[in-house]
């Protein structure tokens, strides 16, 4: 596949939520989550999609303030398109967008993409010990499972 095949763009009117949703659904950071979750997150962050034609390839979400913090999500290159430098091009996308610049923090979690990251000046942060969270795992079983009839 040519590289030149693929669009890089934060034009959600491009974007196919549906595809996406597919994918974070199956994802090991968002099983189960609802597609009206999706279209909430994507309404309310900057985002970018990697797209052949019509059909979406890729997304990544930017939660932030554009002055002083950003959190990277759903970071993601279909299977059958890796190994094409798309998510370095993804990446250079979010790293060179002009609402990111000047950001005191930049932030992300990862389970196993630690190297691509690396090369777009992400580093573990400097004082682990001052940072916490809060974490509800199960909350898209759980929020199904309640709303069942």
């Amino acid at each position: 596949m040519d590289p030149a095949e693929y669009l890089v763009t934060t034009d959600k009117s491009l974007f196919d939520v549906a595809a996406i949703h597919a994918y974070l659904t199956r994802s090991y950071w968002s099983p189960g989550i609802p597609l009206e979750t999706v279209a909430r997150a994507i309404d309310n962050s900057l985002c970018f999609a990697v797209l052949r034609g019509r059909e979406q390839i890729g997304f990544a979400r930017v939660i932030t303030d554009k002055a002083t913090f950003a959190y990277l999500a759903d970071v993601y290159v279909l299977e059958g398109h890796r190994g094409q430098g798309l998510s370095k091009r993804l990446m250079q996308a979010v790293n060179s967008h002009p609402e990111l610049q000047g950001l005191r923090r930049f932030m992300l979690a990862t389970l196993d993409a630690h190297g691509l990251y690396r090369q777009f000046g992400f580093a573990a942060p400097a004082s682990p010990g001052n940072l916490m969270e809060r974490l509800d795992p199960d909350i898209y079983t759980r929020r199904r499972l309640t709303s069942s009839p």
